[in-house]
Formats: C-alpha cells, sequence, structure tokens
C-alpha cells in the first residue's frame, strides 16, 4: 500500500520504518516543527535520511497541507503520536481516510496524558486504540483495540515502552491492512464511558503525604520517569522513583511521622504514609543527578528521620 504518515519523534519513526520494512510505499510525511534549540525530531530525521518527502508546517489546516496531502496520492492515511490538529478535509484525502493511534482504551483517558493517568488511579488495565480522527479530541470511531494489565508495580515507563510502543506499531499496520482491504469494522465510542484527562505536569505529580500509602505508590508509579513524583526535602525539590509499598493493616502498626525516612532497607528509602509504607529505590534532589536512594544518605544529603514536605 502507498500511505502517508503524520507523527512525530521515537514512535512515528518506528511506524514508518515498520511499513517501510514490509515493502510498502511512503508519498509524504508529516512532522510538527521543531523548536528552537529542541533535539531534532527523530521521524524527520529518518524520513529524510530516507530520501522521503518531509513537509513541517505549523498548522495542517493551512491550504499548503491540503495540498501536500493530495499530492502524495496514497491510499490511507497513519497518524502516529500526533499533537496538531488534523481537520477532516485533512485526514479525509487518501482513499481509505486516516486512522489514528491512541494509548488507552477509549473512550476511557481521551487526552494528552492517557499513559500517566491509569497508572496513577491504580487501574489494573490499559491497552491502546486505533481509531478514526475527528473534530474531536479522541472522539472517532474504533477500528482496533488492545488491552494489557497493569501490574502492582508497573511504571509509565515500563508501560509505554516495553508494551504500547511495540504493540503500538504492530497495531498500526494491522488496523492498516483490514481498512486498505475493507475488512475492518468502525464501532462508535460509547460516550456514556468517556473520559478525558488533560497532561499530567508537575502540578498533578506533587505527593500529599496525608493520602493513603495506596495513592502514593500509584502516583510514583504514573509519574515515573517523567515528569517524576516529587515532594520538598528543606524547601528543596526531590523527585522519587522505582516505588514499592508495605500495607499495614494493623491500626498504629506504622511506626514514625507521616512523611519520615524511617529505614533504608534493600538499598531502598522507607518512608511512613498512611497505611503502611513506602520503599523508594531512585530519587533525584534539586538539580542534582538522580541516585539509588540509599546514595542520598551515603552522600549526607538525607539522613534518617527526615521529613519529607517540609
Amino acid at each position: 500500500m502507498r500511505i502517508v504518515l503524520i507523527g512525530q519523534q521515537d514512535f512515528g519513526k518506528a511506524v514508518l520504518e515498520a511499513f517501510l520494512a514490509r515493502g510498502d510505499q511512503v508519498g509524504a510525511v508529516f512532522c510538527a516543527p521543531e523548536k528552537e534549540g529542541g533535539r531534532p525530531d527523530a521521524l524527520r530525521v529518518a524520513a529524510q535520511e530516507k530520501g522521503l518527502k518531509v513537509h513541517q508546517l505549523k498548522s495542517l489546516k493551512a491550504p499548503e497541507a491540503v495540498d501536500a496531502m493530495r499530492a502524495a496520492n496514497a491510499d490511507i492515511g497513519i497518524m502516529a503520536f500526533v499533537l496538531q490538529f488534523a481537520p477532516q478535509e485533512f485526514v479525509k484525502i487518501p482513499k481509505h481516510g486516516t486512522i489514528q493511534y491512541h494509548p488507552s482504551l477509549l473512550p476511557k483517558y481521551r487526552g494528552p496524558s492517557s499513559i500517566n493517568w491509569p497508572i496513577s488511579r491504580g487501574d489494573k488495565e490499559t491497552g491502546l486504540t486505533i481509531f478514526r480522527p475527528t473534530d474531536g479530541l479522541d472522539e472517532g470511531a474504533v477500528i482496533l483495540q488492545k488491552k494489557m494489565p497493569i501490574g502492582e508495580n508497573d511504571t509509565l515507563g515500563n508501560v509505554y515502552f516495553d508494551r504500547l510502543f511495540p504493540m503500538g506499531v504492530q497495531a498500526m499496520l494491522e488496523a492498516a491492512d483490514l481498512v486498505v482491504s475493507n475488512k475492518h469494522k468502525e464501532t462508535p465510542q460509547d460516550e456514556s464511558q468517556a473520559s478525558y484527562e488533560g497532561w499530567f505536569r508537575e502540578a498533578e505529580a506533587k505527593i500529599h503525604w496525608h493520602n493513603h500509602v495506596d495513592f502514593i505508590h500509584n502516583l510514583i508509579r504514573g509519574a515515573d520517569p517523567a515528569p517524576g513524583a516529587w515532594t520538598t526535602l528543606n524547601g528543596v525539590k526531590l523527585q522519587l522513583f522505582d516505588s514499592r509499598k508495605e500495607l499495614v493493616r494493623t491500626f498504629g502498626a506504622v511506626k514514625g511521622k507521616i512523611g519520615e525516612v524511617v529505614e533504608v532497607k534493600d538499598g531502598r528509602l522507607v518512608i511512613c504514609a498512611q497505611g503502611g509504607r513506602i520503599h523508594v529505590g531512585k530519587a533525584k534532589l534539586g538539580d542534582g543527578k538522580k541516585l539509588g536512594a540509599a546514595e542520598l544518605v551515603s552522600s549526607g544529603s538525607l539522613k534518617l528521620g527526615a521529613l519529607f514536605g517540609s
């Protein structure tokens, strides 16, 4: 088949290479302009190295975007990690329209941080959806879905890079084949089950130590490695990673103050919380490097008895 790929960065590059590896043609690649001083877009670099036509337009609503899409003469459009708005006038040009990847089980977790949120809320399952892009945010008909469990200690990093990333690349190939061969079904999303979440950023990643140990553990996992769940130590920002939780069922069995570092055990900081203790494997203090949590203690940067959130 002949495709047009709209995307950016490593996921867009991986999808492009997957289509090329099996012999598909690429009529054009669209990727957002890079920010001045930012790292080169991996998709743009890969596409240019392969001699493909690359368009970097400020808006996909511009007449030149529509003209470029028509000129590509594609069987199908492939949207792989797209933050730009793509209007219907643009996405409907390919012979079989366009399909888009989203890393959640739509209609749940529409929006830009759809991997962070289910982990931070303790969900036991997530997945990916290939759907038809519409003018609404992640609202189009579903073509294909893949589910995966979320383990108790899974993080944003391993859920995405180890599972949703490679699963997503293969799902894009599978969905494209279904659509181009007219073997697919399009299922409208159930709006009664829909949820939208905005960006999961620094404000959302702040640890509130009065919360139950489950909430804190899930927050750290959902922000690991980015944006990094954080607290303060003597007024300095401290990010925590690689969390485990220890539940305590007996009332009063947790010794120490809420947010207090009570020991180092098996190379991890042990921090008191409501209903249990958090065991943290890595931490980053201020502008320093991410270190093994026990290293902060051995270096003198953190002492037992320290109270987080102060």
